[in-house]
């Protein structure tokens, strides 16, 4: 399963005061409605915490 565009993932992921918890990014994504593959890739993004938008496209980028 290929990695979504991390720009993709950040509209649904507005609001999010960081740092933020990665299962509180994927609750946030999830309630934004984020698809399958949106919630999948930021399941398996490594790290737990993030301290900004940029962490949280690091780490997908490194799922790729």
């Amino acid at each position: 399963m290929a990695a979504v565009n991390p720009i993709q993932v950040q509209k649904y992921l507005s609001g999010i005061n960081y740092p933020a918890e990665k299962k509180t990014i994927v609750e946030t994504a999830r309630k934004e409605g984020a698809n399958d593959e949106v919630i999948g890739t930021l399941e398996r993004m490594p790290g737990d915490t993030f301290n900004s938008p940029n962490d949280v496209s690091q780490a997908i980028g490194k799922l790729s």
